[in-house]
């Protein structure tokens, strides 16, 4: 078989305009976006509930559509609950020194505000700036060491200041006596007593009405000495004993039931939902007895492949005994916050089993009790509620 060499670069050359045009029709439609969905503000709106001490775990910060967030806290409004936890990572807002990027945090609370709800804020998370250069240490995003600690204080001041009308107490860091959320540091209450004494005046001297809570504690069993963590008791009683008791306004409590139900007893050697109770113990044997517990962290996971998991209507009634509980024998929990409302998007394990609403807008079980709970509907004994009517 023979070629013509003229027709071949004659067919090339007439063809290399109409390459071009495709390539750039085909650049265009790249950059075509779909409409995002356009969100407008409810009129203002009032919480109905009759129990004010139910509140919920939000993740709001990573969500992408502004939809979703407003359908987020709808769903909050609606079940009864009038405050919501929700994480505002300190790298997130000042990835440049000194630079605040408030656009995620302005939505959330824009839409916390239109459903007439009261924002908890938790701090966490190191820019890169605050901490070590990669070459010299690597490090994760938990890492903090004292060195940042004036700069983590002017942003939780800013911040708290920013949202002063939504937004009536800050959690001062998450789970510190976790290797993990303490940069795979050891976990040190010294350490973290030194982040309360240089952060909670600076907050106090920005906004003097804000609530500074401490704490937010891991439920857990390690001993002194373990890698991994230190049991939650010993650590409140090490910043008790370094002198922590005047650098916080209140004690955030993460308190899980994990497979025990909400009554029983508290124990040393035992995880369930009354541990609260003991951290309460070291508060008044240490001349706190005054200041109020802010359950910031509950619940019981229905995954039937977890080791800790319950049966999903154990789950309710386990939920709803722990906050009769807590409503008729703590005079000192100022709230009970369920953990979660719902995931950005699945985890495709037992974590999801911890949601109210799936990541699809899927209303749990749990959401109903809990709404039927908080907003004192009359419900049968059925622990398994209908789903909601077309």
């Amino acid at each position: 078989m023979t070629f013509d060499r003229r027709a071949i670069l004659s067919f090339i050359r007439r063809a290399i305009p109409w390459l071009w045009r495709a390539a750039l029709l085909m650049w265009l439609a790249s950059m075509i976006q779909p409409p995002s969905v356009r969100v407008t503000l409810m009129p203002p709106q009032t919480v109905e509930t009759t129990q004010p001490q139910v509140c919920v775990h939000t993740r709001l910060i990573d969500e992408v559509q502004e939809w979703v967030m407003q359908e987020s806290l709808v769903a909050v409004r609606e079940m009864g609950a009038q405050t919501i936890v929700e994480f505002f990572p300190w790298a997130y807002i000042e990835r440049v020194r000194g630079v605040y990027d408030w656009t995620q945090a302005d939505r959330i609370m824009k839409h916390a505000r239109n459903q007439g709800l009261q924002v908890i804020a938790r701090f966490g998370l190191v820019p890169d700036w605050a901490r070590p250069h990669p070459d010299e240490q690597q490090t994760t995003l938990n890492y903090l060491t004292p060195d940042a600690y004036p700069a983590f204080a002017e942003y939780a001041a800013a911040f708290a200041t920013r949202y002063a009308d939504v937004v009536p107490a800050v959690i001062l860091w998450n789970e510190p006596n976790l290797a993990f959320e303490w940069g795979y540091q050891p976990p040190d209450p010294q350490r973290y007593a030194e982040l309360l004494r240089v952060v909670y005046p600076i907050i106090k001297a920005a906004r003097p009405d804000v609530l500074v809570l401490g704490g937010a504690l891991a439920p857990t069993l390690e001993p002194v000495g373990s890698p991994h963590a230190l049991d939650d008791v010993l650590y409140l009683e090490g910043l008790y004993q370094a002198g922590a008791h005047a650098y916080f306004d209140a004690l955030a409590v993460h308190t899980y039931g994990f497979n025990a139900p909400a009554d029983a007893p508290p124990a040393r050697d035992a995880l369930n939902f009354r541990r609260a109770e003991l951290l309460r113990a070291v508060m008044v044997r240490y001349g706190d007895a005054d200041k109020p517990v802010y359950i910031t962290e509950s619940g019981w996971n229905d995954h039937p492949r977890w080791i800790y998991g319950v049966t999903p209507s154990q789950r309710i009634r386990y939920t709803l005994d722990a906050l009769t509980r807590a409503e008729s024998a703590w005079e000192w929990a100022q709230t009970v916050c369920v953990w979660v409302l719902r995931y950005p998007r699945p985890t495709y394990s037992y974590p999801d089993s911890f949601t109210l609403i799936t990541p699809d807008f899927q209303y749990m079980p749990i959401y109903y009790a809990l709404q039927a709970y908080a907003r004192g509907w009359q419900t049968n004994e059925a622990l398994w509620l209908p789903a909601p009517q077309e």
